[in-house]
């Protein structure tokens, strides 16, 4: 029988394991995407943007002809990564840009995060590609969008098949977290939660204004 131990699994994400990368979240690919409004989407977005800044998670922007076609990328992530330049391409597979992939062995780390539009295309294509060369994947799926919820959920279907590790928005942020007596990111992960959490963080703000409730002790 086994014995249990206060240790948090290996497959749990923390903050200096792995790399974000937000690819395309775009005017031009939001236009097209059906399997999530736009405002969950880039209220998502913003989420894992904030996460990854709040716990100083390695993370890479990338665009695809934002100058020609595709368009700038939502301001949500411009606003909380005001410092990083987007990598543009022309590949719809991240993983084939060059430049991308530099960065990727530059920060040096094997744990992967995906997040973007569209899930079959530009989402798939990077996770596969990484698994492949011996990378582990994780993706937010309510972080993607697709033409369709069929395109969207075969594309996920597909990637969990390959070994891909589907993970949510609010999930990312408070899986950082872990623990609310962690002082030094409680404050922030809070915030995070009170604005962009949906229900959860309206349930925040009514505890907190109420009763000054505070989970952590």
């Amino acid at each position: 029988m086994p014995k249990a131990s206060a240790v948090p699994a290996k497959s749990l994400l923390n903050a200096n394991d792995h790399i974000l990368i937000m690819i395309d979240h775009q005017s031009q690919m939001a236009f097209a995407t059906k399997s999530i409004d736009a405002t969950n989407l880039r209220n998502n977005a913003a989420l894992i943007s904030k996460a990854a800044k709040t716990f100083g998670v390695s993370t890479i922007l990338t665009t695809v002809a934002e100058k020609s076609f595709s368009g700038p990328m939502f301001q949500e992530i411009k606003d909380v990564f005001p410092e990083h330049k987007a990598i543009d391409r022309t590949t719809m597979n991240t993983w084939e840009d060059q430049n991308v992939i530099n960065e990727v062995n530059k920060i040096g780390k094997t744990r992967l995060v995906f997040a973007g539009l569209w899930t079959s295309v530009c989402i798939s294509g990077p996770a596969l590609s990484a698994i492949e060369q011996g990378f582990e994947v994780y993706v937010i799926p309510d972080a993607c969008g697709d033409v369709s919820t069929e395109a969207h959920e075969m594309a996920m279907n597909r990637m969990i098949q390959a070994g891909v590790r589907p993970v949510t928005s609010l999930t990312y942020l408070l899986e950082l977290q872990r623990d609310w007596a962690r002082a030094k990111t409680y404050d922030a992960t809070v915030e995070v939660a009170k604005h962009n959490g949906g229900a959860y963080g309206i349930g925040l703000y009514y505890a907190k204004t109420m009763f000054n409730a505070q989970e952590g002790h």
